[in-house]
């Protein structure tokens, strides 16, 4: 076969055609992974909603729905039941205050709303820190664990902003967050329910009290001290009597330099002219 020749045009088709090549295989591959992908995820999602609900005998994804948040967010509802009664949800939801970005959670309620148990689908927070996530907030140690509590009730965001929740260890930021999560499918659920989440729920309150202003203190009135071809603003009580002594004095040099004026201009009217 001969060796084809170096130019510019032969140089072209030859970067096409492997163009063309790579991009074709790209295409095939992605065609060949897609179906396993979405069935690895969709056996990860049915065992995460396993999981955190109570026992069911129905098929909880063909039967999910959505519920939209007080905030506007539309969040996936995936109803648990048995025999026809429900037993709970699971409610994929999310928050973008982690400490490296989006934090993904399933998180399943009781009927009533209170916490029957949690999943961490995704997130990129830091390993040995963070990443306790998984474990630490169902883990039945001082006041971590958030299982069986009732949003509305309780007060469900770390103990160092005034909650009943001690974060992880070094990772307070992943703890806010998680909680965020974990509040935003509450709401969002009792939200579907009509109930008022005012009423009802413990972080819309703290969230209100911290949003509160702050009164600030009344300055000192402040009066104005004349001395000499100046004008020195300070406080009534900063006003001191050395201040009073140079007015006064000043005062009196200025009568004394007018009536001086006045004796000299009446000695020049009353003096005689003398004639040459």
């Amino acid at each position: 076969m001969a060796k084809l020749e170096s130019t510019f045009k032969n140089m072209i088709v030859v970067l096409c055609g492997i163009s063309i090549f790579a991009a074709g295989a790209l295409g095939l591959v992605y065609d060949l992974t897609l179906e396993p992908i979405r069935l690895a995820e969709l056996a990860k999602q049915e065992t995460a909603i396993r999981d955190v609900t109570p026992g069911f005998d129905n098929a909880p994804v063909k039967e999910k729905y959505t519920l939209i948040s007080p905030e506007g967010d539309s969040l996936t509802c995936f109803p648990a039941k048995k025999d026809g009664k429900l037993t709970g949800v699971a409610i994929e939801s999310y928050t973008k205050k982690g400490f490296h970005g989006e934090i993904k959670v399933m998180v399943g309620l009781y009927p009533d709303g209170r916490i029957f148990n949690y999943s961490v689908i995704k997130h990129a927070e830091t390993p040995g820190l963070g990443s306790k996530m998984d474990v630490w907030f169902k883990t039945d140690k001082n006041k971590q664990d958030i299982l069986g509590l009732d949003p509305g009730k309780d007060k469900v965001w770390v103990s160092k902003d005034g909650g009943s929740v001690d974060a992880i260890t070094a990772a307070t930021i992943t703890s806010r967050a998680f909680l965020d999560a974990v509040d935003r499918a509450y709401r969002s659920y009792m939200a579907s329910l009509n109930v008022d989440l005012d009423a009802h729920t413990s972080a819309s309150a703290q969230k209100k009290e911290v949003s509160e202003p702050v009164q600030k203190k009344k300055q000192p009135p402040v009066s104005v001290a004349v001395t000499k071809n100046k004008e020195v603003a300070t406080p009534k009580k900063a006003v001191s009597k050395t201040t009073v002594k140079v007015e006064e004095k000043t005062e009196k040099e200025v009568d004394a330099q007018s009536a001086a004026t006045e004796v000299y201009s009446k000695e020049e009217k009353e003096a005689p002219v003398n004639e040459k």
